[in-house]
Formats: C-alpha cells, sequence, structure tokens
C-alpha cells in the first residue's frame, strides 16, 4: 500500500465506521497518546524497564497506530504526506549530505 493509498483507505474507513474525523485538536491527543504507549513498548524491550505481568506488547500495532492517527491529521488539514515526505528527503539530502558520513561517533 502506497501512502497515498493509506490515506484514501483511512478517509474511507472514517466516513463508513467513523461517523466523523475527531477534532484535529483531540487526534493530535490522540497521537500523543499512541507514541507514548509505543515509547512504553520501546523503553521496556530495548531499555531499562522490564514488561509488567499480562503486558502483551506488540510493536508493529502500537507503530500501525501511530501512523493511522497521522494520516487522519493529514487528511483532515490537507496534508499530502507522499510529497511532502519527497520533500523532507529532498532537504535532509540536501542538509546533511556528508553530515553523518563524517561524523565519527557514527563510525564503526
Amino acid at each position: 500500500m502506497t501512502i497515498e493509498e493509506a490515506q484514501k483507505a483511512v478517509d474511507q474507513w472514517i466516513k463508513e465506521y467513523g461517523v466523523r474525523y475527531f477534532s484535529e485538536l483531540t487526534n493530535m491527543a490522540c497521537l500523543t497518546e499512541e507514541v507514548g504507549e509505543l515509547a512504553r513498548i520501546i523503553a521496556r524491550k530495548y531499555g531499562d524497564q522490564s514488561f509488567k505481568p499480562g503486558e502483551d506488547p506488540n510493536l508493529g500495532e502500537e507503530m500501525a497506530d501511530v501512523l493511522w492517527v497521522l494520516i487522519c491529521l493529514a487528511n483532515q488539514t490537507g496534508v499530502d504526506l507522499t510529497a511532502e515526505l519527497k520533500k523532507s528527503f529532498e532537504k535532509k539530502t540536501f542538509r546533511d549530505r556528508t553530515r553523518h558520513l563524517e561524523n565519527p561517533k557514527l563510525k564503526a
């Protein structure tokens, strides 16, 4: 699925099952919540925390939840994520063309 297809699929799901989009502010709060849930799993899986008994961590599910809400925000604010991601690649390539290659902290 392309990003464009994902934006269309989320929009269709909202229209068919979701009644309407939550407000932008509510979706921003939901995005923050989902990022927190993702962070909790990362902290426990890769960091120093441990999982609580009964926790059923699913890293992919939490990442998908973050993406879902981000796509909702893009749709309701008229952002074409494909175009914006392409611009981001161009910006980063221009700005960071040699920065990471020359960073001694990144050399093995």
